[in-house]
């Protein structure tokens, strides 16, 4: 018998998705029966040896898991919990696109129900999330975005510099958290940001202690057309490598181009990345704080049993 590295996982059903061509493998495991090792996981991602993905997620009760009982603590109906690993099979917090389409999972496997407008309370490392049907996918309230350096960002409009090949000299950037850290970078011109190789992580300075996904953003021109803003964005992602798409960058990128645009830049946001359009909006929710929401599609499109 040949080993592949998914032995563990031998005769286990999966489906196969994507939002805006950021691609999971998705798994049914409500009671926690699967072993998830990090070797296990990235061969199933791979592209080449398994099913291949940007991601894994598993869809498992929340009260199977420390972190999910802890969201069930805040959100009773929070019944299911994204258990979500990047391709290399490290743990993530939270994906944005990842988070519709594993709603567009638990839809389709008839293990929750949606209606048109209405909402679902999904579990998730970064906490609670809410998302909601609406006619282009779903809506996601991300809940509240934060600079990572408050200080530094006030005085200066940067807190990092990057490094990265087909840029010229390390550029000025700024950390912003949506869940996941994020670094993002603001170019001038379209030829950089299509010229971008992004076969290698970019070089963050000051690293950041757990890393960050890198973000770069080209603010179009003009950049608000009928109030709503428009940017494109490429994204390495730790942990995965450059991605067609990454929803909890997709906020981030808005949020730092809305932040050095200044006090009077909407609050409504289409972001476009090399998988489709995403979009983004800012909101005072019921708690006080500004609140980030992304919307975009998620799509099921292949079903297997691995091997």
């Amino acid at each position: 018998m040949v080993q592949n590295g998914m032995e563990s996982l031998s005769g286990v059903a999966f489906r196969k998705g994507h939002g805006t061509g950021n691609d999971f493998v998705l798994l049914r495991d409500a009671e926690g029966a699967l072993a998830l090792d990090a070797s296990t996981v990235a061969v199933v991602c791979d592209r080449r040896r398994g099913v291949g993905g940007d991601g894994l997620i598993r869809a498992i009760k929340s009260a199977q898991l420390p972190d999910g009982r802890a969201v069930l603590d805040r959100d009773p109906s929070a019944e299911w919990f994204m258990d979500y690993r990047n391709a290399d099979g490290s743990i993530s917090q939270m994906c944005g696109n990842g988070v519709r389409v594993f709603v567009e999972f638990l839809l389709d496997e008839g293990l929750a129900s949606l209606e048109d407008g209405g909402t679902l309370a999904i579990g998730t490392r970064a906490g609670v999330k809410y998302v909601q049907r609406v006619p282009n996918g779903y809506a996601v309230d991300m809940g509240p975005w934060s600079l990572a350096e408050p200080e530094q960002a006030a005085t200066a409009g940067v807190d990092a510099l990057v490094k990265a090949h087909e840029l010229d000299v390390a550029r000025p950037a700024l950390s912003i958290n949506t869940g996941n850290e994020h670094t993002v970078v603001a170019l001038a011109h379209r030829a950089e940001l299509d010229e971008l190789e992004l076969f290698r992580a970019p070089v963050v300075d000051p690293a950041p202690v757990n890393g960050s996904n890198v973000e770069f953003a080209l603010p179009h021109e003009p950049l608000v057309v009928d109030g709503v803003a428009e940017i494109s964005m490429r994204v390495y992602e730790r942990g995965v490598g450059e991605t067609l798409s990454c929803g909890t960058g997709a906020c981030a990128a808005a949020a730092a181009t809305r932040y050095w645009a200044g006090p009077e830049a909407p609050d409504s946001w289409r972001v476009q990345v090399p998988g489709g359009t995403l979009g983004v909006r800012f909101f005072t929710a019921e708690d006080g704080l500004e609140h980030v929401e992304l919307s975009g599609p998620a799509v099921l499109v292949a079903s297997g049993v691995l091997g």
